[in-house]
């Protein structure tokens, strides 16, 4: 699980520095920082599969995300009463990312590059850094990457070897690293983020590609878009959790079943009380398929370690809440949940029975968390 995620120089990220839990809650005002946390989120996930600086380019390069403020922010500006004037950055240009479990922790710092691109948006990755437990420190070091160069610790002796040198300065230590007998955790770190999971763009559209037959194969794991709902359906029938998946949709609708019909091509199909046919896919309103597509989601028979939602309540009824709250709760048994929402319905539903760990954002020119201290953290140095 992950307990602590770390965000310095990203948007209105100036330095954040929250702790995670099973079920995590984020909540704050419109313009508090919440987008910012869950794209912070998928950009470390992203570092693993080498799309960070494209990512970061589509963004509209380092320049566009950085952090626009001074360095320090102060309680004075935080409230008003101290103007915020323009300065020079004494640290220097740095958006920094990391994370880190009771098992293992890493961080990334990228800058300015120090020779002239043909790519002038792509910035360069000046530190990595990868360690053993929740916080970084000298002794518990075992993987830095600095400049085009990996270093590892060895074991048995704590001395450090050099294990690449040619890195490219936009490639990740972690995308990049292929010798499983000399690196097995940083490959073992880059199949846990990369298996991390996201979803905010379910499509209930006319056009969704879910409202149409879809191809039927082995389907573990729902597209981010939710393309293959009916083979993600029909795989949890098959070797998923079948039974909590009917008990969602009859608490969501009483009396109502799922099915998919057809072979090659198949089609979801919702049977209602009171209807003399089931209802297809492109039938349905957005709020029932988008419930539909949530729980073929969350009942995955492929469960990630962490699971990040973006506003899962949208197009929702709020009669579907209180299902909705049901189905994150019993899909955290499995899976650690981080959701992001704007719903005080939904929130208030999971604040007062499902114990959610909440996080409240704030902003005063910074994004600034109101409910916690901030754990510790230490980012590694250049």
């Amino acid at each position: 699980m992950i307990t602590r995620l770390a965000v310095a120089g990203y948007r209105s990220l100036r330095d954040l520095v929250i702790g995670l839990d099973q079920f995590t809650l984020v909540t704050g005002p419109n313009g508090s920082g919440k987008s910012n946390l869950y794209r912070a989120l998928r950009l470390l996930s992203e570092t693993a599969q080498g799309r960070l600086i494209g990512s970061l380019a589509a963004e509209g390069g380092l320049s566009s995300v950085l952090w626009a403020g001074p360095d320090n922010y102060s309680q004075g500006m935080r409230s008003g009463e101290t103007r915020v004037q323009g300065t020079l950055r004494k640290g220097g240009i740095s958006m920094r990312l990391g994370f880190s479990s009771e098992a293992f922790g890493y961080a990334i710092d990228l800058g300015l590059p120090e020779r002239m691109y043909p790519f002038q948006r792509d910035p360069e990755i000046k530190v990595e850094a990868m360690w053993t437990g929740e916080l970084l420190g000298r002794s518990n070091l075992f993987a830095e990457r600095r400049g085009l160069a990996v270093n590892l610790r060895n074991a048995s002796d704590g001395s450090w070897r050099k294990s690449l040198s040619n890195l490219m300065a936009f490639d990740s230590m972690i995308s990049h690293y292929a010798d499983p007998d000399d690196g097995l955790e940083l490959l073992v770190m880059r199949e846990r983020m990369r298996n991390w999971r996201f979803y905010d763009n379910l499509r209930t559209d006319a056009e969704a590609p879910a409202r149409r037959p879809q191809v039927m194969t082995f389907t573990p794991v729902l597209a981010g878009d939710g393309a293959d709902l009916a083979a993600a359906v029909r795989t949890i029938m098959a070797i998923g959790d079948d039974i909590s998946l009917a008990e969602a949709v009859d608490d969501a609708f009483p009396g109502a079943r799922l099915n998919v019909t057809g072979e090659d091509y198949g089609v979801v199909e919702m049977d209602q009380p009171g209807l003399l046919r089931p209802l297809e896919a492109k039938e349905l309103s957005d709020g029932t398929l988008r419930y539909l597509l949530l729980a073929a989601a969350l009942l995955s028979p492929r469960p990630p370690e962490i699971m990040i939602l973006n506003e899962p309540e949208a197009s929702l009824h709020p009669s579907l809440l209180d299902a909705l709250a049901r189905l994150l709760k019993n899909a955290s048994r499995a899976t650690q949940i981080v959701i992001v929402s704007h719903s005080e319905r939904l929130i208030e539903i999971l604040r007062g029975n499902y114990g959610v760990h909440e996080i409240a954002l704030g902003k005063a020119g910074e994004t600034y968390v109101e409910n916690q201290d901030p754990p510790d953290w230490i980012w590694p140095k250049r």
